[in-house]
C-alpha cells in the first residue's frame, strides 16, 4: 500500500469527490475539515459518511488555521508526500460579510500547509484550489493563466491569489513541487447550498422567489465535478520538474471551456424539474462579475485535462440526486 495522500477540505463539495476517488482506486487518504457552518453541516455530515465506509479512509477533525494543530496531525498520520489542499473559506459574497474567515482559512491556513510540506523530506506535490475569480473584472475571454491577475474585485479573489503568490515564494525557496488549479464555477452532485445551482433549483421545487442577479445577463463556465476530479489527480500526478532556475510551481485553469448564458442555465433546471421558476431579477452584486471563460490548453498539455460533460448532462445528474437526498417528487 501506497503512503497516504492528504486531502484537505475533504467534507467540502471538491474534497470530497477527490477523496472519494482517490478511495476507489485504491488509495489510502487521510481527510481533514473543520466542519463549519458556512453552510448546512448536515450535507458535510452525509459526505463524510460515505468516505468513512472506506477501511483505508481516515478523518481528522481540524482547522487549517491552528497552526500546532496542525504539525501535530502532520507528524501523526502522516507525513505526507502528496497534498491536495481544497480547504478554504469559499464565497465571494460572504465575503463581503466576514472577511476575517478568508484571512484565517484562506491565507493563514495555506501557510499552514506550506510550512508542513517545507519540513517534509521527499515531499512530492502540493496541488491546491486557487479560483477563477482572482481574473477580477478582466474582459479579455477566454481568461488565460498569462493573463494578470493583480486586480481583484472581492477578498476572496484577493486571498486566493495570496496562496498562489505564497505558493511561488515557497516553491523558489525551498524547492518542493506545487500548483494551484483555477476552478471554474463547480456543480454538480452533492454540490454546495451556496451555489447557483443549487440556489436555483431549491428556490423552484419550494415555490420560492428565485434571485438572479445582473437582470440574468451573466455568463459562466459551469464545470461538472466529474471533470475537476480527473484534472485535480491527473495534475497531481505530474508534478512540475524543478530545472535549477525557475520555481517549481505553476498555476493552471480547470473549466469546461464553454461559458453558458445563465438564463440557459435557468431554463435548463425548469425542464428537469418540470417547474417554472419565478425569477426575481436583481442588480450585479458587489465583488461579482459577468462572465467567466476558460482557456485549459496549458492544463491539456501538462495531464491531458479534456472535460467531456456538458450541462446538458451535468444538470439532470444533480437534479436526480437533489431529489433524492432531499426526497422531492
Amino acid at each position: 500500500m501506497s503512503d497516504p495522500i492528504l486531502v484537505t477540505g475533504a467534507a467540502g463539495f471538491i474534497g470530497f469527490h477527490t477523496a472519494l476517488r482517490l478511495l476507489e482506486s485504491g488509495q489510502k487518504v487521510v481527510g481533514i475539515d473543520n466542519l463549519n457552518d458556512y453552510y448546512d453541516v448536515t450535507i458535510k455530515e452525509a459526505r463524510l459518511k460515505l468516505l468513512q465506509a472506506y477501511p483505508e479512509f481516515t478523518f481528522v477533525k481540524i482547522d487549517i488555521a491552528e497552526t500546532e494543530n496542525m504539525k501535530v496531525m502532520w507528524a501523526k498520520y502522516g507525513p505526507f508526500a502528496k497534498v491536495v489542499h481544497l480547504a478554504a473559506q469559499a464565497g465571494v459574497r460572504y465575503s463581503l460579510q466576514n472577511p476575517y474567515a478568508y484571512i484565517s482559512s484562506n491565507v493563514l491556513g495555506h501557510l499552514n500547509i506550506l510550512e508542513c510540506c517545507r519540513f517534509t523530506e521527499g515531499f512530492q506535490h502540493l496541488v491546491y484550489a486557487s479560483s477563477s475569480s482572482v481574473y477580477g473584472g478582466n474582459e479579455k475571454l477566454p481568461f488565460s493563466v498569462q493573463d494578470r491577475v493583480d486586480s481583484p474585485i472581492s477578498l476572496y479573489a484577493a486571498t486566493k491569489r495570496s496562496d498562489e503568490l505564497m505558493s511561488h515564494a515557497y516553491a523558489h525557496l525551498y524547492r518542493f513541487p506545487q500548483t494551484g488549479l483555477r476552478f471554474f464555477t463547480v456543480y454538480g452532485p452533492w454540490g454546495r447550498p451556496d451555489m447557483a445551482l443549487f440556489i436555483f433549483t431549491k428556490a423552484i421545487c419550494e415555490g420560492e422567489k428565485l434571485p438572479v442577479f445582473n437582470n440574468g445577463e451573466m455568463k459562466r463556465d459551469f464545470t461538472y465535478i466529474d471533470d475537476i476530479v480527473s484534472g485535480v489527480l491527473a495534475v497531481l500526478e505530474n508534478p512540475p520538474e524543478d530545472n535549477g532556475k525557475d520555481a517549481p510551481q505553476r498555476v493552471l485553469n480547470i473549466g469546461n471551456t464553454k461559458s453558458e448564458d445563465l438564463m440557459d442555465f435557468v431554463r435548463l433546471i425548469e425542464k428537469e424539474l418540470g417547474k417554472s421558476a419565478d425569477i426575481d431579477f436583481k442588480p450585479m452584486q458587489a465583488g461579482d462579475v459577468q462572465e467567466t471563460y476558460a482557456d485549459v490548453h496549458e492544463t491539456t498539455e501538462v495531464a491531458g485535462y479534456k472535460p467531456t460533460t456538458s450541462i446538458y448532462e451535468g444538470v439532470p445528474k444533480f437534479i436526480e440526486w437533489y431529489k433524492e437526498y432531499y426526497k422531492v417528487s
